[in-house]
């Protein structure tokens, strides 16, 4: 079972990662959690050059980056542990590069996905759960934080062009890609994300614990 979680910087899309890996904890499946980019020793080193605030990177060279720590977790992480029956969590996948670069980076959808495809091996999430959130709110949030990256730190018009994305892919794709409303507070946001979790995993298998 693999799962991911998306939304733009500031959603609260991290937080209900490890909400959601405590509710794992407590029924007792074993799960593994991966972020992107990294996750791999050639993937943490490229997240360094991704987030570096002194390499000026042309979108291209984000794109073929990320997607080159990509290909390298799916095969020396992610495939391993779905074979031996994990849930797999990751913080981030596919769908950001769609959103980020497709669309905030105006590289071009369909261009995107066809990387997709190479880096993956045709791999996809069973189910990903997308906080959504209006890049104002956002913007508000990172504020208070005052640790943003070199990627949060883009224009609001970027980040409307990356939600604008987000929202094309789940309309696209509505029964792998749920629509959380990242407005409400923390604990219903979780219990949303549990239960919709659990009637997935109800409909896969016939049963949930």
């Amino acid at each position: 079972m693999f799962v991911s979680f998306e939304g733009i910087d500031g959603s609260g899309k991290s937080t209900q990662v490890k909400l959601f890996i405590e509710y794992l904890e407590r029924t007792g499946y074993e799960y593994l959690i991966i972020r992107e980019p990294g996750g791999t020793r050639a993937g943490e080193d490229i997240r360094k050059i991704l987030l570096h605030h002194d390499y000026q990177l042309f979108p291209e060279t984000e794109l073929l980056l990320f997607m080159a720590s990509r290909s390298q977790i799916v095969r020396e992480i992610i495939f391993p542990a779905l074979k031996m029956g994990k849930i797999v969590i990751a913080d981030r996948f596919l769908d950001s590069s769609v959103a980020y670069q497709g669309y905030g980076r105006g590289l071009g959808v369909e261009m995107v996905k066809r990387l997709n495809e190479l880096a993956t091996g045709n791999l996809k999430p069973d189910l990903t759960f997308l906080i959504d959130i209006q890049p104002e709110d956002a913007e508000k949030r990172k504020r208070a934080q005052e640790k943003n990256d070199k990627i949060e730190r883009e224009s609001l018009e970027f980040f409307k062009r990356v939600r604008e994305g987000y929202l094309e892919i789940a309309k696209a794709e509505p029964e792998r890609v749920k629509l959380i409303d990242g407005r409400d507070n923390l604990e219903l946001i979780h219990d949303n994300i549990v239960k919709t979790f659990e009637n997935f995993m109800r409909k896969r298998i016939g049963k949930w614990r």
